[in-house]
């Protein structure tokens, strides 16, 4: 006769936790949701960000400009950014062309403001292929600016 309070060998006791006789499942198993939701939205953001700040802090060229500056301003929806345009002379009186910039410092774009209309150089780094124009409307970032005289 078999005695009624002992458990087969394959049976759990009643006190154990269930999950004691099965194998533990992998990371990848255990956050398949955290690890998809990374690879759609995590990955694209991370390579953007290197391309961003690769991009704006190599300079393909520097160099500078004198005319006129014309217009400065603060554009955009979401990322506001300043945009000015400034006019280069060949004589006085006449321009020969526009030279369109972006500044990414507040301070150098109010300098630039008191100096609207006025002759100036203005010293500028091209920075090509930034992803967003959330950081410029324009390939030329302005980083100096002095007066010179009429």
């Amino acid at each position: 006769m078999t005695d009624p309070t002992s458990s087969p060998p394959d049976e759990m006791p009643a006190g154990a936790p269930a999950a004691a006789s099965k194998p533990r499942q992998s990371f990848l198993r255990r956050h398949w949701l955290a690890i998809g939701v990374f690879g759609v939205f995590g990955l694209p953001a991370l390579g953007i960000a290197l391309w961003a700040t690769f991009a704006l802090s190599w300079s393909y060229s520097s160099g500078k400009r004198a005319g006129y500056v014309q217009k400065i301003s603060r554009k955009g929806y979401v990322c506001k950014t300043w945009e000015g345009t400034l006019y280069t002379d060949i004589a006085k009186g006449f321009r020969s062309d526009s030279f369109s910039f972006t500044v990414r410092s507040d301070s150098l774009a109010h300098v630039i403001e008191a100096l609207s209309g006025k002759r100036v150089a203005v010293d500028y780094e091209q920075h090509i292929y930034v992803p967003t124009s959330c950081f410029g409307d324009t390939e030329y970032f302005v980083t100096g600016v002095s007066a010179l005289p009429e």
